[in-house]
């Protein structure tokens, strides 16, 4: 009996000990991070690094490489001499190491965003196939494989900057707002719709960055406060995983304290990057966001992440701990996908990635059409294949496990399911968004599907764009003189028997959308969040 009630006492004392512990520690203690596989291990340089170095987030942002002097030497200690053969016609002429690193540095000064790729994001990529691999494709750009930019591509393509009544505030959707808390994210992916924004300048864009600053995020709390129509608020970015620990709590509950809001948003793409910070016990980002979480729930309000994961191979031991974690603690997570070439655009592909996202209970919520980005047109796939996807996939699954298939609307119409289109013919698509007020909610939005390109017609594109580069020209300033000197197919005349939208080829042997752009608004460049 005495023996008895002595441990029931012990059996007490320790659950009150546990509950005193850090939400991470106590994770930690039931987790043994040691009996897992090092799966960077294969990089010479981080051969003898232990998990629990791997997980600490201070040594994945200490080792992140974020210029081309480190690029330079990561490539050249992990590639082989000679690379994995591909069967993409622009990369094949990359064969040996040299060939590689000289095509990536190359395209870092054409591309709009900056470098900045984690070890978590580099232990993934097949060093062996890196010119077929499905992460480097997300993350390192190749010159060879860069293609000239649509005619009516724009870099802030959903102009968010129109929909902004302050600074750092996206007010498009009735009952909804997009905070941009910051600029900066733990990585850069190539597609980034913030690009006119996001991290640091480049050759090619410069940009304006939204910092964290409490002055401003002060008249962001006011315009919430006084609109009451406001239920719903997306704290973005940048990335939520770059705001300060007491940031992510001070913001989640600052906004929870406004009555009419119920729900919030925390988007991150930390867990796909870096997501040993959520197993950390020496970093409180995770305990203060469950904090957060927890206060919702009492509140009757609900609090949730969604992150972004494109691929099934981002998915690691250290992100099912993460996401086990947070699903432990009652964290709702939830993930946006995009389509990209080469990367998920396939049955198998799209399928496998959101089969895993289930398995570790993070709701496959989103798949985007790719935006039409700056720099990125090897990676956009037409319209008809995420219809497509959408039709092959939908009965393959759980309902609950289906994602929607949508598309942002270039010019501010929003998010809309990809087969509701008005019209779709000739890679040209028309959509109305009625849901939008005023006058948004009457016009008529248009996406132009990717185009192909001959490729001795790229190579020569190629070539005057570094030439360009090296005269101290802007991309924005070398697509101006090419629609100056270059010819172009004459406007479809009304009264003509032409489709208008058919486009009409040149001597040229390239789709006049691409050698000439539009020029660019210059609030897209100026005035970027």
């Amino acid at each position: 009996m005495f023996a008895a009630s002595i441990k029931s006492k012990t059996q007490s004392l320790r659950l009150q000990s546990s509950r005193l512990m850090p939400l991470s520690q106590q994770y930690r203690a039931q987790s043994n991070l040691s009996n897992n596989k090092s799966y960077w291990s294969h990089i010479p340089s981080w051969k003898g690094v232990s998990n629990d170095e791997f997980v600490s987030y201070r040594w994945q942002l200490r080792n992140t490489v974020s210029d081309k002097l480190k690029l330079y030497k990561f490539l050249d200690e992990v590639l082989p001499e000679r690379l994995g053969s591909t069967e993409n016609e622009q990369l094949k002429r990359i064969r040996t190491r040299t060939n590689f690193i000289e095509d990536a540095i190359a395209a870092i000064k054409l591309a709009p965003m900056a470098i900045r790729l984690t070890p978590h994001v580099l232990s993934l990529i097949d060093w062996n196939n890196p010119l077929d691999d499905p992460i480097r494709r997300q993350f390192l750009p190749l010159r060879s494989s860069i293609i000239p930019d649509h005619k009516y591509l724009e870099l802030d393509s959903l102009h968010e900057e129109q929909d902004s009544p302050v600074p750092g505030l996206v007010h498009r959707y009735p009952g909804r707002a997009l905070f941009l808390a910051t600029s900066i994210c733990p990585v850069y992916c190539r597609f980034c719709t913030r690009s006119y924004a996001v991290g640091g300048n480049t050759d090619t864009v410069s940009k304006k960055p939204q910092k964290p600053s409490r002055k401003r995020w002060e008249v962001v709390f006011e315009h919430i406060a006084n609109d009451k129509s406001l239920q719903d608020i997306v704290v973005s970015g940048g990335d939520s995983y770059f705001l300060q620990p007491d940031h992510v709590r001070e913001i989640g509950e600052r906004l929870l304290d406004i009555p009419h809001i119920k729900r919030v948003r925390f988007a991150s793409k930390g867990l796909a990057v870096a997501p040993g910070r959520i197993l950390d016990d020496s970093d409180p980002w995770t305990d203060n966001l469950i904090a957060v979480s927890n206060k919702g729930r009492e509140m009757g309000k609900q609090v949730c992440l969604h992150t972004h994961i494109n691929h099934a191979n981002e998915i690691t031991w250290i992100t099912r701990l993460a996401a086990n974690k947070l699903f432990k603690h009652g964290v709702i997570v939830r993930n946006q996908s995009v389509l990209l070439k080469g990367v998920n655009n396939t049955f198998t592909a799209l399928s496998d990635l959101i089969k895993s996202l289930s398995d570790i209970n993070i709701q496959p919520y989103y798949v985007y059409q790719c935006d039409m980005v700056q720099g990125i047109e090897d990676l956009r796939t037409p319209l008809h294949e995420i219809i497509d996807l959408d039709k092959q996939i939908r009965g393959t699954l759980s309902g609950f496990m289906m994602p929607s298939f949508v598309i942002d609307l270039p010019g501010g119409g929003g998010k809309r399911l990809v087969s509701t289109y008005e019209k779709y013919e000739h890679g040209i698509a028309t959509y109305k968004a009625p849901g939008l007020p005023g006058a948004k909610g009457e016009m008529t939005y248009t996406y132009h599907d990717p185009k192909p390109v001959k490729t001795a017609v790229l190579e020569e594109f190629q070539q005057r764009q570094l030439e360009a580069l090296e005269r101290g020209e802007t991309l924005e300033q070398f697509f101006a003189q090419s629609a100056a000197h270059l010819p172009r197919s004459p406007l479809p005349n009304p009264s003509s028997n032409q489709n208008p939208l058919r486009p009409q080829t040149t001597s040229t042997d390239i789709v006049p959308e691409f050698w000439a752009p539009t020029p660019k608004p210059a609030y897209a460049y100026s005035q970027g969040m």
